[in-house]
């Protein structure tokens, strides 16, 4: 008896992928712009403490160079104990409640840093802030997989983490606009006022989310049956090269780890120096914090365009790893520059230019790569997993800038670590990441080499068509 002939292949017509462009443009038109006004308000929550470092140590001599990069960095001692189980509630609840309760509280505790009087009282709101942001991240990240296959994925997350730059472009100006027209103002003076300004717009869109998105593919209203069908075939098909894994393996999962780490190396940069530009520009000789700001959305600017280019680009290849490398170690480069001609401004701004544009090029490009492995509740646990890892560096970037600056009254050496870093990342993801994803059947890393890559050889992880 004759053995049935498999089906034959069919080829993607031009209209057929035409009319599934149209789809997912009309997904991200609908979705990303609320993502991308979201994180603004969350980054710019997160790092306006570097603004306002600029009048806060005037009023408060006891926050030194060192009790600011340890209160900056503990943001993420909070963020790190409560990601992973934040994201597997965000997963249970859904995204628009869990969303919004986020955003309130985060915006509460963000405006509450008006009250800061004293090195305790500062350290302790900036642990409780990354308390109430925890989940955030991860949360988008594993929102974005709902809606988008792992080919799409490196230019979508570009698109959404543009925020960070818009914060730097748009942001900086504003908080050098609100320290400068409230200088001087009494006690609701400049960085107070730079607090409260910033805090309440994250609070009133963290009230809007629930009206905004929807929960998942079936449940948006603003779609048609033959759309939802078009973005769940394409999701499932790839759901069967994905591994799930129950929490405990993701805790030791080594290829995981290395993705924390080669994250690590991510956070380390945009960390190390986002908090320190406005205070290494203000070094080079600018003292009005209004031009600061100004200058400050200089590299911002750039790095947008950085983080679009090379995300697009790595998606039309399937290529991640060279991408990733070429941007990590173009960020270092920056450094390097800064740091040699830290009082010339213009030259000082070029490297700090160079140093935005690739460490911010380096999130786009690493996402999809651990989101093109994990699928169900691993997902969830798994991103929140290597996100909370990676954003210790937020904690550790900061504080060792500080405590080199503390100790040597020089800018510069802490910034070579920070270089260091992106380097040693840069390296990690040359010698142990795929050389290249593809969304119909993503290669995985090899257990071994991953051990090897972490120093550890007695970690027993199952195999899944590896």
């Amino acid at each position: 008896m004759q053995s049935p002939k498999p089906p034959p292949t069919t080829m993607p017509t031009s209209a057929s992928t035409a009319a599934e462009e149209a789809v997912y443009r009309k997904v991200a038109s609908r979705i990303i712009p609320v993502l991308f006004i979201s994180y603004i308000a969350a980054y710019l929550d997160r790092v306006n403490v570097g603004f306002a470092k600029l009048q806060m140590q005037t009023d408060l001599p006891q926050i030194d160079d060192a009790v600011f990069g340890l209160g900056a960095g503990i943001f993420f001692l909070g963020y790190f104990v409560f990601e992973v189980p934040s994201n597997i509630l965000l997963a249970k609840i859904g995204a628009r409640i869990w969303i919004a309760r986020i955003m309130v509280t985060w915006g509460i505790i963000s405006a509450s840093m008006i009250f800061v009087n004293s090195a305790l009282v500062f350290y302790v709101l900036r642990f409780l802030l990354g308390v109430a942001e925890a989940g955030f991240f991860p949360g988008i990240i594993l929102y974005l997989t709902y809606w988008f296959p792992s080919r799409r994925r490196g230019e979508t997350v570009a698109l959404f983490m543009l925020a960070i730059a818009l914060t730097g472009v748009i942001g900086a100006p504003l908080s050098g606009w609100i320290l400068h027209q409230f200088s001087g103002s009494g006690w609701m003076n400049g960085w107070r006022m730079l607090y409260l300004i910033e805090g309440l717009p994250s609070i009133l869109l963290g009230l809007a989310i629930p009206f905004l998105l929807s929960n998942s593919v079936r449940s948006a209203g603003w779609l048609t049956e033959e759309e939802k069908r078009l973005i769940e075939r394409n999701l499932a098909a790839e759901e069967t090269h994905k591994e799930h894994m129950t929490l405990i393996e993701i805790l030791y999962n080594p290829r995981l780890l290395l993705y924390a780490a080669l994250y690590f190396c991510c956070v380390f940069g945009l960390y190390g120096t986002g908090f320190w530009i406005p205070q290494l520009i203000k070094n080079t000789g600018v003292a009005d914090p209004g031009y600061v700001g100004l200058l400050t959305a200089i590299p911002y600017g750039f790095g947008a365009v950085a983080m679009v280019l090379l995300g697009k680009n790595s998606d039309r290849s399937g290529e991640r790893r060279l991408h990733f490398a070429a941007a990590g170690f173009l960020g270092a480069v920056g450094i390097v520059i800064s740091n040699l001609f830290r009082e010339n401004t213009l030259i000082a701004m070029i490297g700090l230019t160079l140093a935005t544009m690739g460490i911010l090029a380096t999130f786009p490009l690493f996402w999809p790569m651990p989101t093109a492995l994990l699928a169900g509740t691993a997902a969830a646990a798994g991103i929140a997993w290597i996100n909370s890892l990676g954003n210790l560096a937020g904690f550790f970037g900061p504080s060792i800038v500080g405590w080199f600056n503390q100790g040597t009254k020089r800018s510069d050496y802490g910034l070579y670590v920070v270089a260091g870093f992106l380097v040693a990342g840069a390296i990690l993801a040359l010698l142990f990441s795929p050389r290249k994803f593809d969304a119909d059947a993503p290669k995985r890393l090899d257990n071994s080499a991953c051990l090897r890559a972490l120093g550890s050889g007695n970690v027993t992880v199952r195999k899944k068509n590896l």
